[in-house]
């Protein structure tokens, strides 16, 4: 008897599912690039118009390219896709996932506040009252209008005996202040160092107003002056000698660009260590990047927040530290 062996016969795989597999291929690719570009947004050059810098300023929001991608794959029932969107949305979480807990402590000794007023700021005695019931000690603020000042003057006196006025950027405490004086940074002057004596030591105190950046269509993210002006800003701070220094103000850029790389490669973002989100703080009527900032050295922040609108176009920023 001559035994027969039949071929072993496996089960089909449906169409509809093989398909899903095959389908949304273009919407993969997409998918891929994402998380390309999160990943290598280091290597975007700033020769052409600063696109690195502008793609940094606001690389928390390429998140939103897996909305669409994510609607288009279940549009077109795409396994294939969905499992590709995957990648994008692990490494935006491994770059951003940690900012959106409550990172909040109770306690510390400093708080301060920082707002660029806006030179327009309808409204300087609202603004000023706004800022100093937020409890702060130090209290800087930037894009001060000379014909303005002695409005916050008045408004801030009773509560804040000590203060220092260097251009455009001023400071007030409720601590003395001494050794106060501009920094170089621009032709007119927009950065102020001070010395703010507190009860548990001596505090370093920056405060600064980088010059504005503008995206056009024929030079692309005009950003040179503000770098230039971040260098020598970055110089003054290095040459502090003090183990405690905090730096404050309105940079015109994000701690996520490179241009703030020669601060933040020394100084820590309250935001990111004692926050709770992401901070945004312009525009203030629907805020979509933090350029508003408080970097510390030689203190713990325990806390970073942002105060409610005033009449600027900025939200005021806040952090407190311990020693």
């Amino acid at each position: 008897m001559t035994a027969t062996t039949e071929p072993i016969r496996l089960p089909a795989v449906p169409a509809r599912r093989a398909g899903a597999w095959r389908r949304g291929r273009v919407i993969a690719a997409f998918a891929v690039l994402t998380a390309l570009l999160l990943l290598a947004h280091p290597l975007v050059p700033n020769w052409a118009g600063n696109a690195g810098s502008l793609l940094e300023t606001f690389l928390p929001w390429t998140g939103l390219f897996v909305v669409p991608l994510l609607a288009a794959a279940l549009l077109r029932r795409s396994a294939l896709a969905l499992v590709a969107l995957l990648l994008p949305a692990l490494v935006w979480g491994g770059f951003f996932g940690g900012r959106l807990f409550d990172k909040r402590e109770r306690g510390g000794d400093l708080t301060i506040v920082s707002h660029n007023v806006n030179d327009e700021n309808p409204d300087p005695v609202g603004t000023a009252r706004a800022l100093a019931a937020a409890g702060a000690q130090v209290i800087a603020l930037e894009e001060l209008k000379k014909s303005e000042v002695p409005k916050y003057e008045d408004a801030l006196a009773a509560g804040y005996p000590y203060h220092s006025v260097q251009g455009t950027v001023g400071v007030w405490s409720t601590f003395p202040l001494r050794a106060t004086r501009p920094v170089a940074i621009m032709p007119w002057t927009r950065a102020l160092q001070t010395t703010v004596d507190t009860p548990k030591g001596p505090v370093a105190v920056f405060v600064a107003h980088l010059p504005s950046v503008r995206v056009r269509l024929d030079a692309g993210f005009t950003a040179n002056g503000r770098d230039a002006a971040m260098g020598l800003l970055a110089d003054a701070v290095a040459a502090e000698s003090a183990p405690r220094t905090v730096l404050v103000g309105d940079f015109n850029g994000t701690a996520d660009d490179r241009a703030l790389a020669p601060i933040t490669g020394r100084m820590h973002s309250a935001q990111d260590e004692a926050g709770d989100g992401f901070g945004f703080s312009w525009p203030a009527g629907l805020p979509l990047a933090r350029i508003d900032q408080i970097f510390v050295d030689g203190v713990r922040p325990v806390a970073a927040w942002t105060l409610p609108a005033t009449g600027s176009d900025h939200l005021p920023v806040a952090a407190t530290v311990v020693f």
